[in-house]
């Protein structure tokens, strides 16, 4: 049955910071971006982030989460174990795959826990089968496999879960940074017109079409390994 309110409030729940996949421990690389002096204020910030959603991982995660749907709807476990191993492979550095797995595996706990359906069940019953162990389920993927499950839609779930990974960002760059809290809800703010957008092209887009050019995100991630000071796992 099509409840357009009951999959808004379900999502509102699984991307909340409340939820428990530990999204608050992660700066996706960004705290040795802060530390090196790349930046330093809110418009650096929103710099930063534009780029890491447009040419790195949130447009990625995004193709990611809506083809794990697309599996989803086709019934196609084959297409979906490639996608899972597709995703956890990109991952550019320890500490990214890290982020990415951790939060994965943390959210599929939690859905089974709490809100699951005979669908997810079976999926992750399947894929845990197939990968002789627990999958290495990315944070989108599994939220793109348990959104389908439950029925809601792609147009709903990729904007969503690009806004999620944008405050979670903005989040860590208050603390760090640090800014204020009203500088960082206006750069979520002005945010939303380019997660529209990503979200948008990542349903006309195909698994062929998954890569990414933030070449200095990819660094800082990977510097950030062996940072002294550190308030974040990545």
């Amino acid at each position: 049955m099509d409840d357009p309110v009951g999959d808004l409030l379900m999502l509102q729940v699984w991307l909340s910071p409340a939820f428990p996949v530990g999204g608050f421990t992660y700066s996706h690389g960004l705290e040795w971006a802060i530390e090196a002096g790349d930046v330093t204020d809110a418009a650096s910030l929103a710099a930063w982030l534009a780029d890491v959603l447009d040419h790195g991982a949130g447009r990625g995660d995004a193709i990611l989460l809506v083809q794990a749907m697309r599996a989803i709807a086709a019934d196609d476990v084959d297409r979906l174990v490639e996608i899972v191993e597709l995703a956890a492979a990109l991952q550019p550095s320890k500490e990214r795959r890290l982020e990415a797995t951790a939060q994965g595996a943390a959210f599929v706990r939690a859905i089974t826990d709490t809100w699951s359906t005979p669908a997810f069940d079976r999926l992750t019953a399947e894929l845990t089968s197939r990968f002789a162990g627990p999958p290495p389920w990315t944070h989108a993927v599994a939220v793109g496999v348990a959104a389908a499950a439950h029925g809601a839609r792609e147009t709903d779930v990729a904007p969503a879960f690009l806004q999620a990974f944008a405050a979670n960002l903005i989040s860590a760059g208050v603390r760090a940074i640090p800014l204020g809290q009203s500088e960082g809800l206006r750069l979520l703010r002005g945010l939303g017109p380019l997660v529209r957008r990503i979200a948008e092209a990542a349903q006309a887009a195909s698994l062929d079409d998954v890569g990414g050019a933030a070449v200095l995100a990819d660094v800082a991630s990977m510097r950030h390994e062996t940072q002294y000071t550190r308030l974040f796992r990545s």
